[in-house]
Order: structure tokens, then sequence, then C-alpha cells
């Protein structure tokens, strides 16, 4: 199965503050919040959701083709990337914009303060899917992953007019999406992907009910935190899979990013959709333990081992033909 993966490519600056942000946030003042946070660490990582997710994929043994714009200082990532199984030949290279950064403040709950810079992202409007099909040989799916909103548009746009199917994980931009773009990149997608915060968000931007947003999409997965992933259907009861245990939280920043790599990672091999969560789930644990987004390593015996901790050993073996020939 081949999917690509469009969207933001950034190196991550990221540092832990040892307090908590609400300690520090006075009632009745919030209109005029002006705080600085001391931080204690600073790590710079490879990150941006569409790279964080690819990386994943080509992980679990696929070669996603990963779709983005990036700066002149993206070379030692590209071949980082290639050397973890992803295709980086459609990346576009700006001439005068340097590759996105995300700077984030994580406290000790958790809590993540962010800034996100776009640089070259914002050229990703001017990337079309058309070329990528004919030099692959035809996608599959593409996963449209946060990015520029334009370029988010365009390629929901180009899906349809292609007949390719689509996934949509809006997740960050739905602060600047407007509610008819919100709308155009839901509206038929084979999967909307959602954290619960942003699936409120997509409700009221899109204006629609739960019901309405699942008669136009294939399954609806939101991913719950510490209480797991809830998978939804038109006409069908909800499906709800624990998380998988975690022995440590370092840093959350990319755990949605592998729950979705894992998860498509299953899909891609036919595996129904209750098993493809809890192959994301224990990628999302994996992740939440390590220091940065792609810092994680899979082997079997470690999947294994945590699928079996996780959900039993009827789950693993469930797995074990995928990692068989994934790992």
């Amino acid at each position: 199965m081949r999917i690509a993966v469009t969207g933001s490519i950034a190196t991550d600056h990221l540092m832990t503050f040892p307090g908590r942000f609400t300690d520090h946030l006075v009632p009745g003042e919030l209109s005029h919040v002006s705080l600085s946070f001391l931080a204690d660490s600073l790590e710079v990582r490879r990150g941006g959701a569409a790279a964080n997710i690819s990386y994943g994929l080509g992980q679990l043994g696929l070669s996603p083709v990963l779709v983005g714009a990036v700066g002149p200082d993206f070379a030692d990532y590209q071949v980082h990337l290639k050397e973890h199984g992803v295709d980086t030949d459609s990346v576009h290279v700006s001439a005068t914009e340097q590759t996105a950064r995300f700077v984030c403040t994580t406290d000790q709950e958790q809590n993540q303060i962010a800034t996100f810079y776009a640089g070259a992202m914002a050229e990703a409007r001017t990337l079309s899917l058309a070329p990528v099909a004919d030099r692959t040989g035809g996608l599959d799916l593409v996963l449209i992953s946060p990015d520029d909103p334009e370029a988010m548009v365009r390629h929901t746009e180009e899906c349809r007019a292609l007949g390719v199917p689509f996934a949509a994980d809006p997740s960050q931009q739905l602060a600047r999406l407007t509610p008819e773009q919100v709308r155009g990149l839901v509206d038929g997608a084979d999967r909307l992907f959602t954290n619960a915060y942003e699936a409120a968000l997509v409700r009221e931007r899109t204006g629609w009910t739960t019901r309405q947003i699942l008669d136009r999409v294939g399954s609806w997965v939101t991913t719950l935190g510490a209480d797991g992933v809830r998978i939804e259907r038109a006409g069908q009861g909800a499906v709800t899979v624990p998380a998988a245990p975690v022995r440590r939280a370092v840093d959350p920043t990319g755990v949605g990013d592998a729950f979705r790599a894992g998860f498509l990672a299953a899909l891609a091999a036919g595996l129904p959709e209750p098993a493809a969560a809890r192959l994301g789930c224990v990628l999302a644990a994996l992740v939440l333990e390590a220091p940065g987004p792609q810092e994680y390593t899979l082997d079997r015996e470690t999947v294994t081992a945590r699928l079996t901790e996780g959900y039993g050993h009827e789950a693993a073996t469930a797995l074990a033909p995928f990692l068989e020939a994934a790992l």
C-alpha cells in the first residue's frame, strides 16, 4: 500500500519547565498575560507532523511518500529520513526560507505552550499531488496532516479529483482554518483523526453534530490521552481501545503522530481498526518515553512485549504476522 503524507516538516526546540503553568495564571488577569518560564533543559530534535508520521510508517516497513516544503537546511534531516525508509523525493526545497520551527515548553504535568513558525512550509501550497502519483505509480491513501492551510485545502481537493482516498488530520491548524475549510477537509474523508479537544473544535467549526460528521467520513478516530482511543462509525456503537502502559513519560511531542503511523500501517496490512489502534497506542507509549518524536526505534520483541502487557496474548498474536513481516 502506497501512502503519501502531506504536512509539516520542522525542527523542534523542546524545553522543560519544572513547575506547573497553571500555578502562574492569575484568575481575573488572563486578558493581560505576560509570563516567562525558566526552562531546565533544551533539546533540538527533528519533527513536524508529516515527517514524524512518515518516520513511524518507515519503521514499520512501509515506504511512505513525504510531501511538504523545507529550507536548504534540510540536507541532514533528509538523509535521516531516507535511512528510515521514507521517500523524500517529493519534498520541495525553498530557495529563500528556512525549514519550519516548532518551539515548545512542557511543564511537569505534560501541559505544553508552543509556537510554530511556518518558514518554508508556506510554499507547500504550490505543490501538486498529481506528479507524486505519477512518479510513484499511484497512491492508495493520502494523509493530510497539519500544513499550510491553503496546501491542506488544495491536497484534499486534488485527492477528490484524482479519486484517491484521503484521511483528514487537521490537528493544530484548526485554529487557523475557516469553517468552510474545515468542512471541506472533513467531508468525504476515509478517516478523520482528532484528539478530544480537537473533536469539539471540529464540531464547532463545521457546525455539524457528531452524527452529521460520521455520515460524511469512513470512521472518526479520536485519541483520548491516558484514556486511549475512540473509534466511531455511522450507525455503529463507538469502540474504545485503552491506552498502552507507559513506563515513564518523558516528552509528549509527536505522540499523536506515532499513533497515526501505527494505526495506518496496521490498516495497510488489512488488520481491523481495534487491532490497528492497539499498535498505534504502543507506538504512542514508546514515543512518550523518548526525548523527542523521532528518537525511538522499533524491534519485534519490544513491540510484542508491550502489546502483550497492555492488551494480552491474544491481541499480540493477532498482530504477530504483521510484526514479523514489518520488523
